[in-house]
């Protein structure tokens, strides 16, 4: 897979996500651009599952050295490979194992079903504890610390996504 041939944003207001881990999975996979694959990075330690489906946007680099991370509402899962043109409504932002690691929360483009979900305001606040939850519980039984700094509206993630495209070039 070339991921220099996925725009990091499509077009204004949008990014694309490559999906490495389905909502409701365990499975933590990682893209390995090594091998150019998918791979299976490990099995989450505790009881709790992916909310939504996970990825990072390619063509960025945040601060934790890796690509910006995003999660896509969806109501069925994707697959790990999958590429899903999404509209970031917010992002948590977090600290994870000492690195900033934000991760945009974003709705699919293509679904009519989110046609009108323009910001956080318009998430139910317990689907938001719940993401935050996740992130705050999934790396404990591993022995390693995550703190939940909160979350921004879709306002504060353009400059983001912008300052984390300009680093990866």
């Amino acid at each position: 897979m070339d991921l220099s041939k996925i725009p990091a944003q499509p077009e204004t207001g949008l990014v694309n996500i490559l999906i490495e881990i389905a909502g409701g999975s365990k499975n933590k996979y990682e893209y390995d651009k090594d091998l150019n694959a998918f791979a299976l990075d490990r099995v989450l330690f505790s009881s709790v599952k992916y909310p939504y489906d996970y990825g990072f946007i390619p063509n960025t680099l945040a601060d934790d050295g890796d690509p910006l991370d995003g999660m896509v509402i969806m109501d069925e899962p994707t697959f790990p490979g999958c590429v899903i043109t999404a509209r970031p409504i917010g992002m948590l932002e977090m600290i994870d194992d000492g690195d900033r690691d934000e991760k945009l929360l974003c709705v699919p483009e293509e679904d009519p079903r989110f046609k009108e979900v323009k910001s956080l305001q318009q998430v139910a606040p317990h689907r938001l504890d719940e993401i935050s939850e996740f992130f705050a519980t999934y790396k404990r039984l591993e022995k390693k610390e995550t703190e939940i700094l909160g979350w921004k509206d879709a306002d504060s993630v353009k400059a983001l996504v912008e300052k984390c495209v300009k680093a990866h070039k």
